[in-house]
């Protein structure tokens, strides 16, 4: 009843208790032992001996009603202990080792015929070393809807120094022989788990088989005369409490950040895990499609902004082609102002030389103006000089103003 109350109380989800990640732990087993101790009869028949006698030497009635007697337990009842190292050297198998204590004290008090109490007893003890193989069983061979882990174990027992029977009337010490003393096997819940503390329970059956030098007639009144052997081993209930100090890595598991939003409800976990992923699988795909967006966006934009350059280019290209027009027709228009000029100078010479031949004529036909005839030739040569050097500027310079020059006709 108190391994039931226990896995109902602490029995957490199955999804938490698939395994036990620990590599290296230590573990304490608290159990409730019914020994198979058959011996115990020939400590009842003591007492009833010891009973009997009381009564037949009452003298009276009253002495008779005086005399009483307990009897010892039909069931050897305890409580056993044990602790010891568990190593996983695979997944779900487990080797351990460890060490218990077992202690049972029966006891009985008798009264005499003078109203007198007398008590009786004897003790089992014992002092087990075990090596233990636990290996857990597949979750589809065996498990309930909000169970965790099965486990089988099985173990080989050795009987320490202080396994002994003693008495009120003497003591029986057991030999501990290198072979062993004999065997047991339970089946194993993994009914709770916090961290790395883990809850294991377990029903089973041993056998401590050990015997001993001296005979039950050394300890107990009237008993066999045979040596002594005894059994300490019998059903099991046991819960073990593991805690690993060297554990594996742990798998981090997104999925269950998202548990506490549908405890809650009544919605299958298998159906609450699809959700997950078809969640999942939607937002990848709404991260496809932004990133096509912006990549759509990208395109746009370049292609937008090659335009503008090519538009720019062809502005460009049209100013280019307005200045070198306007170029062009600047320089034909200095072209048509050298020639507007080169045909001034021509005017000019040919006006020169007929003033000079005119010169020439008033000279030979006045005699008393020659002075003053050679005066006028001596301005009209400078004239034509400073004509002819006006005409060879404009020649040089053409895109240039032409000086204003003034002649004797001008």
């Amino acid at each position: 009843m108190a391994l039931a109350f226990s896995i109902s109380a602490f029995a957490a989800s199955e999804e938490k208790l698939d395994h036990d990640n620990s590599i290296l732990s230590i573990f304490v087993q608290p159990s409730i032992s019914f020994i198979s101790f058959e011996e115990r009869k020939y400590f009842q028949e003591a007492i009833d001996t010891i009973y009997y006698g009381f009564r037949a030497n009452a003298v009276n009635n009253a002495e008779s009603l005086n005399v009483a007697k307990q009897d010892f337990q039909k069931v050897n009842f305890c409580f056993p202990v044990t602790a010891g190292l568990q190593y996983q050297f695979m997944e779900d198998h487990f080797i351990s080792a460890g060490i218990g204590f077992i202690y049972d004290n029966e006891s009985v008090v008798l009264t005499d015929r003078k109203g007198k109490t007398h008590s009786y007893e004897y003790t089992l003890q014992g002092v087990p070393l075990f090596l233990e193989y636990r290996f857990a069983l597949p979750k589809n061979f065996i498990t309930l809807s909000t169970g965790g882990l099965f486990s089988i174990a099985v173990r080989w027992y050795w009987a320490l120094p202080g396994t002994e029977i003693y008495t009120t009337w003497g003591y029986l010490g057991a030999k501990t022989p290198l072979l062993g003393a004999g065997f047991g096997v339970s089946v194993g819940y993994l009914f709770a788990s916090w961290k790395n503390f883990k809850l294991y329970g377990d029903i089973g059956f041993n056998s401590i088989s050990v015997k001993s030098d001296k005979k039950f007639s050394d300890i107990v009144p009237n008993g066999p005369e045979e040596t002594a052997k005894w059994n300490l081993g019998g059903i099991q209930l046991q819960i073990r409490g593991t805690f690993g100090f060297w554990n594996k890595p742990k798998i981090n598991d997104d999925s269950d950040d998202d548990d506490d939003d549908d405890d809650d409800d009544d919605t299958p976990k298998s159906k609450k895990k699809s959700v997950r992923i078809v969640d999942s699988l939607k937002t990848k795909s709404n991260i496809v499609d932004s990133l096509k967006n912006v990549t759509d966006s990208l395109k746009t934009n370049v292609v937008d902004s090659v335009k503008a350059d090519t538009n720019v280019a062809d502005s460009l290209k049209n100013v280019a082609d307005s200045l070198k027009t306007n170029v062009a027709d600047s320089a034909k228009a200095d072209t048509n102002v050298a020639d507007s000029l080169k045909n001034v100078a021509d005017s000019l010479k040919t006006n020169v030389v007929d003033s000079t031949k005119a010169g020439a004529n008033v000279a030979d036909s006045t005699n008393a103006n020659v002075t003053d005839s050679a005066k006028v030739d001596s301005v009209s040569k400078a004239v034509a000089d400073s004509a002819n050097a006006n005409v060879v500027a404009p020649q040089k310079n053409a895109t240039a103003a032409p000086a204003n020059t003034k002649s004797k006709g001008d």
